[in-house]
């Protein structure tokens, strides 16, 4: 099932933003998946936004999954009825006796032909099942040397190919070997393909993390050392990632390809895309009625970005410390805000039977972040995924939520103690700097409010209900 069939989704239109719409169960998100489409449709530039947690690298995931494609096992008796399909019974025999010395056996009787596989197989497709000893000597003969001691026979062919030894084992003539170069070709295209009958994926994508020291070099194409037969270093120009994935995109029109990007704002995007800025926007395609090409920096070679590769990215609303994306990059792309998910959270119970639902308590913890800190401190439901026991959750606060929340406060106990409540967080008096009723302190810069941690109170569910009892 398409993900656009299922959410009733406009197929007409798979740029929509509603394209690309949340789950809304916990199977829904687990079970994603992208209508990728042929090679023909208009390009799709998208940024998936928001804050930690909002499974945006997931989603690249997902599509990575889209834009692969798994091919079962090849089937056996299909891939031997195609080799023996076309083949007359002289070339059959010879195929059996190439097949053989392959393993060392070059004399062969004729009940050893007769149940060999690929006689069986082409008897099975003529309907034969009967006389199947005197067609196989009826073919050794008529293709015997005439020079043979062995073979008494006067309808003989032109040309030969076998011949019989005192035992009635036949062989192959060696001077016939040059005229079976193709039938050897077939068995060895034969074998190979037997040997890869096994599932295989083809991956249409290229995935990629940015980071601050990530450029050009490794995204378009850069110059690379490279240690010569004569011992003496040289240097090369080598694709890099994206162009890597285009060229084997130009190969393969009637496919799509994806680049996928995790964090693109870690990097200095402008910088990492080059000369390439203009060439990714939809309508600049190789194939669209504006498409343009350019030379490479390196190679100065002329490209152009084709029509079937789709570009896909993250971005971090919450790390104000990146690279802004400007407003050349902008317009190029399509943006998707992945919100935080509550609904696809569960439940946790204690020891005592008490339950914590999970989807209340994140729900509840953003709507009071977002009225003291802005929607861009929300936590994503990933924060409290796969949480299923009071450890776990106790785990999760203590060293995820708790530290991320400290941060984004910047360390501000009243923040903290609105948002979580007071049985988890206990302001200190002034001067006073030990952790209380097993927690542990918290010491920041003068101006702003100490505060403790009780941990066991993590452990405890009515500590998570008092968060949400007022929502």
């Amino acid at each position: 099932m398409r993900y656009n069939d299922k959410f009733g989704q406009d197929k007409d239109n798979p740029m929509t933003a509603d394209w690309f719409a949340v789950a809304h169960t916990q199977a829904d998100l687990e079970n994603l998946a992208f209508d990728v489409g042929d090679g023909t449709r208009p390009p799709h530039n998208v940024i998936f936004t928001g804050v930690a947690g909002s499974s945006k690298t997931y989603r690249l995931q997902q599509l990575a999954r889209a834009y692969s494609e798994t091919r079962p096992p090849a089937d056996r008796a299909a891939l031997l009825n195609a080799l023996v399909g076309q083949l007359s019974w002289r070339e059959l025999l010879c195929l059996v006796f190439l097949q053989q010395a392959q393993q060392g056996k070059t004399l062969l009787k004729v009940p050893e032909l007769t149940s060999h596989p690929f006689f069986v197989a082409k008897a099975t497709q003529n309907q034969r099942q009967n006389n199947l000893s005197n067609t196989a000597w009826s073919v050794l003969m008529t293709y015997s040397s005439k020079d043979s001691t062995t073979v008494r026979y006067s309808q003989r062919a032109a040309q030969a190919f076998f011949d019989k030894d005192q035992g009635s084992s036949w062989f192959l003539l060696p001077e016939s070997m040059p005229l079976l170069a193709d039938l050897q070709t077939q068995l060895d295209d034969y074998q190979t393909t037997l040997k890869q009958a096994t599932v295989t994926t083809i991956e249409r994508f290229c995935l990629v993390s940015f980071h601050p020291a990530y450029g050009y070099d490794e995204f378009v194409e850069g110059i690379r050392p490279q240690m010569g037969s004569n011992g003496h270093m040289a240097y090369e120009i080598r694709a890099g990632a994206f162009l890597q994935l285009c060229v084997q995109a130009t190969a393969d029109p009637t496919h799509r390809y994806a680049m996928l990007i995790d964090e693109i704002n870690r990097a200095n995007v402008a910088r990492v895309f080059g000369e390439l800025l203009s060439l990714i926007e939809p309508s600049k395609r190789l194939g669209m009625p504006d498409a343009m090409q350019v030379q490479l920096a390196y190679s100065g070679k002329p490209f152009g970005v084709p029509r079937n590769v789709d570009i896909y990215a993250t971005m971090n609303t919450q790390d104000h410390a990146l690279v802004p994306l400007d407003l050349a990059m902008r317009r190029r792309f399509r943006f998707v805000t992945c919100l935080p998910q509550p609904q696809l959270l569960g439940t946790v119970m204690s020891a005592d039977g008490a339950q914590v639902e999970l989807s209340r308590l994140l729900a509840a913890l953003n709507t009071k972040i977002s009225q003291l800190l802005g929607a861009d401190s929300q936590l994503g439901h990933s924060f409290l995924w796969q949480i299923d026991s009071m450890a776990d959750l106790a785990a999760a606060f203590s060293q995820v939520i708790i530290p991320q929340l400290t941060h984004v406060c910047g360390q501000q106990g009243e923040l903290l103690q609105a948002i979580l409540g007071g049985q988890i967080i206990e302001l200190l008096p002034t001067g006073q700097t030990q952790g209380v009723s097993g927690g542990f302190g918290y010491l920041p810069t003068s101006n702003v409010t100490r505060f403790c941690i009780h941990q066991h109170a993590l452990y405890d569910a009515a500590t998570y209900q008092a968060i949400y009892a007022d929502d």
